[in-house]
């Protein structure tokens, strides 16, 4: 019988592995076209530039970005599943690993010892997990290292519950303007809406795993992901933030119940890099990769 704990860890590392140097299939082909249909020499010249790191870090498994980013897991764990509490044993001795193996740098930094030189901290939050437990026999581990840019230019705001979908709207869209060409656009917008302060981030970081073009069950959510899309390129940013190309790929927002007296946004943004990778892991320790 096979190890589940060890698979797990296996697994784990091997997608932090496929995210650091590949991207999703749908982000490669957006990108592609992009270059293809920009018409200005400098935008066209980023995204050109964008598509040949790409393709070198895909051909000689070499990470896309210095910056490999924190490293996260989503994790979906099912009631019959044969581990509960060794999970998160296996994924962080993943991360551990994958540092040496890949590499990636180390980037988690404790504020009082300085980097743990394995991007693991000292008080058990890095990496950081999303559990969810789900019925059935199998656990599902999406691997998402974001980068520090990126994530610097995310933001969360309480909005008048008055001010309904237009406030929502509108903070999206300053969101992304103050971003500007901070994070290496073309960008990936992800919102969460409802829930609480922290809820709506987790939520916006969560939409950022749904494939580009992919747009929420809920039309009348899927009206306002592609409305917002169309918005957002009206600002210009441009690729790498010189004005010409795409400023953004996609939009996807999750939405949650929210207290009467409070309308949580949160905006997670995504540099061109929109890194993730995943697997399923089924009771008897067979892996199922979720394709790029």
């Amino acid at each position: 019988m096979k190890d589940i704990a060890q698979v797990i860890e296996d697994t784990a590392a091997r997608l932090l592995k496929l995210a650091a140097t590949e991207l999703p299939s749908e982000v490669k082909k957006t990108l592609l076209k992009s270059e293809k249909e920009t018409k200005g020499s400098l935008g066209k010249s980023q995204l050109h530039a964008i598509n040949e790191n790409v393709r070198i870090a895909e051909t000689e498994i070499k990470p896309m970005c210095q910056d490999t980013g924190l490293v996260a897991f989503f994790v979906k764990v099912g009631d019959k599943f044969p581990l509960k509490s060794e999970i998160k044993t296996a994924l962080i001795a993943a991360t551990k690993s994958a540092t040496n193996a890949v590499p990636l740098r180390p980037n988690a930094v404790d504020m009082f010892k300085g980097n743990t030189k394995d991007n693991v901290g000292l008080r058990g939050y890095v990496p950081w997990f999303y559990f969810d437990l789900v019925e059935g026999d199998k656990c599902e581990i999406i691997a998402m290292p974001k980068g520090g840019g990126s994530s610097n230019v995310g933001k969360m705001k309480m909005v008048p519950p008055g001010k309904g979908i237009k406030g929502v709207k509108e903070f999206v869209v300053e969101a992304t303007a103050a971003a500007g060409p901070l994070a290496c656009p073309p960008y990936t917008v992800g919102v969460g809406v409802g829930g609480g302060e922290d809820m709506c981030m987790n939520l916006a970081k969560k939409a950022l795993l749904r494939p580009l073009f992919e747009y929420h069950e809920d039309e009348n959510i899927a009206q306002i992901e592609k409305e917002l899309l169309e918005i957002l390129n009206k600002l210009e940013i441009g690729a790498m933030g010189l004005g010409e190309g795409p400023s953004v790929l996609d939009v996807h927002m999750e939405f949650a119940a929210r207290h009467p007296a409070s309308l949580p946004v949160g905006v997670v943004i995504s540099c061109w890099a929109l890194r993730h990778a995943g697997a399923t892991i089924d009771k008897e320790g067979n892996v199922e990769w979720h394709p790029l």
